[in-house]
């Protein structure tokens, strides 16, 4: 997710937030400057830009990590327009939104939906969060719905209410599921997760057809062929709008490089593409930015870890649950991204599992350019002079993750969608 340029960070202490719930598209939000925000303004006189979490350009935010890195520093400087007014002698600051976005979240109530709620909440692109689940979504809602950020939420509860929550939604994302437990593999989640996004796939196809779709249910490397069949059975694919969300692996990739080599998070960018399960993970080391040295023992080790990090997360958490909280911030990350791109971002770059002509594969993660229709282009230069330790492992990956998607493909032509 690419914010303004007041890096996000979960330990910072500059955070900043709007003191009223009304939906964006209501009167401008006032506001004033206050020792309780924990701002350091450097400027007497406004605000320039907004995040969701800080003011950014005239505040000095104490945190140097990000969503992304160094391309982000003016990523939503331009969806405000602040204003600064006279107002009972004190100077205010008005905070005009340019753009405002429906969103919803389908499985809200569970270890992912419920922080993903949150991080979607604090984005000022965000007009209208929908939540929805087949239960335990009322506290859900009442509870984010005290967070004074802009956005309105509101929930959905059970199949009978799914289709008019997603009525108007520009952003769709599915992280329901059962979540993967010790000693289980992706693929043991296939049975169950696999007619839950079939579902939800037919209720988004049949109320909002144009909708990004962004699929975190795992697992991903088949879950998104299945969605891309019921779309084809409905009439209404757009392979350049459904994404499978590999966003966890870059952050994964991007904090072990930076703890391995001691360097700053901010500067770092791995490209993760391949798959989302095992070794169709495939991080390429060599095309680190900045340029960093590794040994070939490095490399491995590295590679495995990045591979296995939601199992590590999993076996720690002892059967209490798998990798939520890194999930629900890669996946507000690509939120923020796509959201930038529906508003007119013409440089917004993320690895995703799309349809893709790279390799031979018909569905394939690497990085894309997005813009307001969805994927504007499949940046090949990453699959280019790869060392031959990644040029090995690209051709082994091939193998499991063409089974993934035929599995996928197969199980979804087989479960003819509702008319």
């Amino acid at each position: 997710m690419k914010l303004t340029s007041c890096k996000m960070a979960a330990a910072s202490t500059a955070n900043f937030f709007t003191t009223s719930t009304a939906p964006c598209n209501s009167k401008p939000y006032m506001v004033s400057k206050s020792k309780s925000f924990g701002l350091r303004f450097n400027s007497p006189n406004y605000l320039r830009s907004f995040s969701g979490l800080k003011a950014a350009t005239s505040v000095n935010c104490e945190s140097e990590s990000s969503f992304l890195g160094k391309e982000s520093t003016a990523a939503l400087r331009d969806s405000f327009a602040p204003k600064a007014v006279k107002q009972n002698r004190d100077t205010v600051t008005r905070f005009q939104p340019r753009a405002s976005f429906k969103v919803e979240i389908l499985g809200v109530a569970g270890g992912i939906g419920q922080p993903l709620a949150l991080l979607i909440k604090m984005s000022p692109l965000v007009s209208t969060l929908h939540l929805y689940d087949i239960a335990n979504v009322r506290g859900v809602t009442a509870d984010l719905s005290h967070c004074n950020t802009p956005s309105q939420v509101l929930d959905f509860i059970g199949t009978a209410e799914l289709p008019n929550s997603l009525k108007g939604v520009d952003v769709v994302v599915i992280p329901a599921g059962v979540p993967r437990k010790p000693g289980m593999t992706h693929d043991d989640l296939f049975n169950i997760n696999a007619n839950i996004v079939k579902d939800l796939v037919e209720a988004v196809a049949d109320t909002c057809p144009d909708a990004f779709i962004h699929i975190i249910s795992n697992p991903v490397n088949s879950t998104v062929p299945i969605a891309a069949e019921v779309l084809k059975q409905k009439g209404v694919y757009d392979p350049k709008k459904l994404f499978g969300v590999t966003t966890p692996d870059v952050v994964r990739a991007n904090t072990f490089v930076t703890q391995k080599k001691n360097l700053k998070l901010i500067d770092v960018d791995v490209p993760v593409v391949g798959g989302h399960a095992g070794i169709t993970i495939l991080p390429l080391l060599s095309k680190i930015k900045p340029s960093v040295s590794l040994t070939d023992e490095e490399v491995e080790e590295l590679t495995v870890r990045i591979q296995n990090a939601g199992t590590e997360v999993v076996e720690a958490k002892a059967g209490a649950g798998s990798a939520t909280l890194s999930m629900a911030y890669a996946a507000a990350r690509f939120m923020e991204s796509s959201l930038r791109a529906l508003d007119g971002d013409s440089d917004v770059y993320e690895c995703s599992y799309v349809q893709s002509e790279l390799t031979e594969l018909p569905f394939f993660a690497s990085r894309v350019k997005l813009g307001k229709n969805g994927v504007e282009a499949v940046i090949p230069s990453d699959l280019q002079g790869l060392t031959e330790y990644e040029a090995k492992a690209l051709e082994a990956l091939k193998p499991e993750l063409k089974a993934s998607i035929e599995k996928g493909v197969a199980f979804a032509n087989k479960q003819p969608v509702a008319a």
